[in-house]
């Protein structure tokens, strides 16, 4: 998935213009892509299998245990810039994300020699 598809922004209750600002132009940014997957030239199958990896991630507690674990490690190495963090955020996402597609091929796999026997 394009990282443009992607936003964390932060806007308190009482910043309702700014939440309304970063709405729309997440939104724009959307439209300007088109649908999921055109934009990244994936086909429907594999989009399928990345989104359900990435949710299988998302709630894993595994990576809650690594969100937790790099919070320590950033504030012990005192590293409070911004691309640093996010670059090591995207880093253990990335590793599990990638880690849940492969059992997820591997099962797929598993199933259609078991439809085919």
């Amino acid at each position: 998935m394009r990282p443009e598809r992607l936003a964390l922004e932060w806007a308190s209750a009482a910043e309702a213009s700014l939440y309304v600002e970063l709405i729309t132009k997440f939104t724009n940014q959307m439209k300007e892509l088109g649908p999921l997957g055109e934009a990244e030239g994936i086909s429907r199958e594999e989009l399928k299998l990345k989104l359900s990896a990435a949710k299988s991630t998302v709630q894993s507690v595994k990576l809650r245990t690594r969100f937790a674990k790099l919070t320590l490690d950033v504030r012990d190495e005192g590293e409070h810039i911004p691309e640093v963090v996010e670059a090591k955020m995207a880093e253990k996402i990335n590793e599990m994300i990638i880690g849940e597609i492969g059992k997820q091929e591997k099962k797929m796999a598993e199933s259609a020699v078991q439809g085919a026997q």
